[in-house]
């Protein structure tokens, strides 16, 4: 009995990874697939586990994630982990840092200062290595050998721990009928969202567009092979995609956004694209200027979009592209469930003609605070009984 109910479970998961490469492929799937938007941090707290001690175990870890599955009736596992205490913990990380809730923030950080931009053109990954990581990590600013050996335990503990997440997902996806593709099977920023966010800081950056354009266009040029590089793994493909969350652009003025932004970003999913690599980009905040932009992309790009006219963008964009988000997470924490469901047929309702749509929140869900879960739950159930095409 436990083989049958096994093997059954396996078949559920192929059907289920089907309805998902479908929509990659082009192909009009026989409804809506519904992707999770949990981050694990959700999941602890979902099951009643204290975040600033348990996002240290593994175990704990994929015990909540693997109860959130079962309870939330999506097409994948509920939620990956993708902040490592671990790692930043043995490396004495500034780039991520634990508030008082647990949760790991991102900080402004410098890790670079101005007068670096030639050796970061000239050479960034031993720019990055010699001069920026110990400006982010404390253990690699320390001397002799206990300096050098930092990077191999923050590497160690980094491969380890997801070695350890990813089997324990697969076993989560074959025992509850699950489809095996998440959010990503890697993430990796752009060129000039890498310089903003790790290097140079949002508030260095607007100064250097401004003081030294040239140098800040061709350290993006500079840093896009180590994007590249970064944005593929051994199992990468159109199924198991890169993730690219979007940071800068919104807040950039439009020539800006064409100068610095735009160049080495399309090259950069251009490439992913010619090594048979799908992307999935987080289009975070207002890119109602950039729509144009985004069409330029290669075909299937996956675009989830937080805010944004669902109708504009599926005029625009859904020919092309596979759209996803815009069911507003604020109406699942203060809707009624009649709130939630007239919400979620008004998205479907504009989205699903025609196929290229998988149906996802706008944003990840960090906290069980951000939302009702009963509501969620009640969402899902009517979206997967109401986005049928056959």
């Amino acid at each position: 009995k436990i083989k049958g109910k096994y093997m059954n479970s396996r078949k559920i998961t192929a059907e289920k990874n089907q309805l998902f490469e479908d929509v990659f492929d082009g192909k009009m799937p026989e409804r809506v697939p519904i992707l999770s938007s949990g981050d694990n941090s959700f999941c602890l707290g979902y099951v009643g586990f204290d975040l600033r001690k348990e996002q240290y175990s593994i175990e704990k870890n994929l015990e909540a994630i693997e109860k959130t599955t079962k309870d939330f009736d999506t097409d994948s596992i509920f939620a990956t982990m993708v902040r490592i205490p671990q790692m930043y913990k043995v490396l004495g990380a500034k780039n991520f840092v634990m508030g008082g809730d647990g949760f790991l923030q991102h900080p402004e950080v410098t890790s670079l200062n101005e007068n670096d931009y030639d050796d970061l053109i000239k050479d960034p990954f031993k720019t990055i290595c010699d001069k920026a990581l110990p400006q982010i990590y404390n253990e690699f600013g320390k001397e002799g050998f206990e300096g050098k050996s930092a990077f191999a335990k923050g590497m160690f503990t980094f491969y380890s721990v997801m070695d350890q997440l990813d089997k324990g997902y697969l076993k989560i996806a074959e025992k509850h009928g699950k489809a095996v593709y998440n959010m990503a099977c890697t993430a990796a920023c752009t060129p000039f969202d890498v310089l903003s966010d790790q290097l140079r800081s949002f508030t260095g950056i607007s100064k250097d567009m401004r003081r030294c354009p040239d140098k800040v266009k061709a350290a993006c040029e500079a840093l896009l092979p180590c994007m590249v590089k970064a944005g593929i793994k051994p199992n990468s493909s159109r199924y198991q995609r890169t993730f690219i969350p979007l940071h800068m652009a919104p807040y950039m003025r439009t020539k800006d956004f064409e100068r610095f932004y735009w160049p080495t970003f399309k090259k950069y999913v251009e490439a992913l694209d010619k090594a048979g690599v799908g992307a999935t980009i987080f289009v975070e905040q207002d890119w109602s200027r950039y729509y144009d932009y985004l069409f330029d992309l290669p075909e299937n790009t996956m675009m989830i979009f937080e805010e944004g006219d669902p109708s504009e963008i599926k005029k625009k964009l859904g020919k092309k592209h596979i759209l996803a988000g815009f069911y507003p997470m604020g109406v699942l924490k203060t809707g009624t469930e009649k709130d939630c469901l007239d919400k979620a047929k008004e998205i479907v309702d504009v989205l699903a003609p025609g196929g290229k749509y998988i149906f996802t929140l706008d944003k990840n869900l960090l906290t069980v605070r951000d939302i009702n879960p009963e509501n969620l739950k009640a969402v899902l159930r009517f979206v997967k009984e109401y986005a049928v095409y056959a």
